[in-house]
């Protein structure tokens, strides 16, 4: 399936990126009130990094995905759960029947979908009571290496935006008129890397790539020369998850 952007070059290097952190994900599980076998639709569910979370504590999930690579890599790591359903799709439109689930979520994907079509989509398809979720890990800018990394961004882009994933989602939820209150969640992660794992993981960096047009090799190279003067085979990158969730009204 096309969509605006196309991850097909990115899908291996996914692989490398952080899981969410349980304690958050723990929480929002608890305000959902997921039981065994409670019907789970993850969207845009990439390489399946959400998406097992939820296959391990025994849901029922759909997980759509549009990008067949990237699709691939999901089915390839979710192949043992007898739990997980794989189809192609779209937060606008993701071929579910109506009422269908207790929670539609979107692990890092919210910011790459029309937000208010698939606001309208989401609560189509969720049971009524049921919870809309989306969620990024954001790193923590303030630790040195990190800091260091968004300086040789900074140089090499003029004004670089890291787009709505950092926004605050409250008001784009609010505005649709289909949710009640939403809550926020938050919790810290470390994710343990090797130097050549972090680089890989830049090359997976859709945002980065799209506004660095062909300076991205090259501000890739300098991550992974600075990244590599470190003298480390190991480093610890530290970031928060954070969840915005609301039930369908």
């Amino acid at each position: 399936m096309k969509t605006k952007w196309d991850y097909t070059s990115l899908a291996n290097a996914y692989l490398k990126r952080p899981d969410y952190a349980v304690a958050a994900i723990n929480a929002m599980l608890s305000i959902i009130g997921a039981k065994k076998d409670s019907k789970f639709c993850d969207v845009g569910a990439g390489v399946a990094h959400l998406t097992l979370m939820l296959a391990e504590r025994d849901f029922e999930i759909t997980a759509i995905e549009p990008n067949e690579a990237m699709r691939n890599n999901g089915i390839m790591r979710t192949e043992k759960f007898t739990n997980v359903e794989w189809h192609e799709g779209t937060g606008e439109t993701t071929g579910q029947a109506d009422e269908s689930f207790i929670a539609v979520t979107f692990g890092s994907s919210f910011n790459v979908c029309d937000r208010e079509q698939t606001l309208k989509e989401t609560s189509r398809i969720l049971k009524p009571g049921g919870w809309f979720a989306c969620m990024w890990n954001h790193r923590q800018l303030e630790d040195p290496i990190q800091s260091h990394i968004e300086k040789i961004i900074k140089q090499n882009i003029s004004g670089y935006d890291y787009g709505s994933r950092r926004e605050d989602q409250t008001d784009i939820i609010n505005s649709s008129g289909l949710f009640g209150p939403v809550v926020q969640l938050s919790s810290r992660v470390f994710h343990s890397q090797t130097v050549l794992e972090c680089i890989e993981a830049w090359r997976s960096h859709a945002t980065l790539e799209r506004q660095a047009r062909e300076k991205f090799q090259n501000i890739i190279n300098s991550i992974e020369e600075y990244l590599k003067n470190l003298g480390k085979q190991n480093i610890q990158v530290p970031y928060e998850t954070k969840i915005w969730l609301a039930q369908r009204k």
